[in-house]
């Protein structure tokens, strides 16, 4: 009696975890980009910490880098190289935001510095209060419609024709207005200038 030939079968191809995780990070899967930065965010980390020497910058920009690649997944084309590569690209990227935007702030900051360090002339600042709290006093005393032209041009900001949008009133009793007011304004400030210098 003869044994039966015995046939060998071939072993069942074994499925590439990596690529696998790639295709749910590409599908969308939440739970993929979760396996995709525990797998990966070590390395983007390191290289973070490498470049900025700060860990709670390094971190942040981790992060960012994560963010940014799941919200541009679509992006990715495997053919062009394994992911990882992919995320150091843009953590690169992310990197140079970064110390950019630590260059802006620095920059900043002294000019402040320099800025606080000069001597400030007093009288000039003295002078500005006391011309806004003139100015003030005598928009007060204007007519009201005058007052009310004025104050939506300077703090309001509007046009002649908006504040004839705004108030209702034809452009040319606005213009008036504003004349008017600015003349009589311009009078009482001549005024009190001239008083004061005495």
């Amino acid at each position: 009696m003869t044994a039966p030939a015995v046939t060998e079968t071939p072993p069942a191809p074994t499925a590439d975890p990596e690529q696998d995780l790639v295709s749910r990070f590409l599908a969308g899967d939440e739970d993929g980009m979760e396996a995709v930065y525990r797998r990966w965010a070590p390395l983007v980390l390191s290289l973070a910490r490498q470049s900025l020497g700060d860990g709670a910058e390094a971190e942040d920009v981790t992060q960012t880098v994560f963010l940014a690649a799941w919200r541009g997944r679509h992006g990715y084309r495997p053919a062009r190289g394994p992911l990882a590569a992919w995320l150091v690209g843009i953590a690169r990227r992310k990197i140079a935001d970064a110390l950019t935007a630590r260059t802006r702030r620095s920059d900043t900051a002294v000019a402040a510095a320099r800025e606080s360090a000069r001597p400030q002339d007093r009288s000039s600042a003295q002078d500005a209060v006391l011309i806004r709290v003139d100015v003030t006093r005598e928009l007060r005393r204007l007519p009201e419609v005058q007052r009310r032209v004025l104050c939506l041009a300077f703090y309001g900001d509007l046009t002649q024709t908006q504040i004839a949008h705004v108030t209702g009133w034809p452009l040319g009793t606005v213009k008036s207005h504003a004349r008017r007011g600015l003349l009589r304004l311009a009078g009482n400030l001549d005024v009190e200038a001239g008083e004061r210098a005495r």
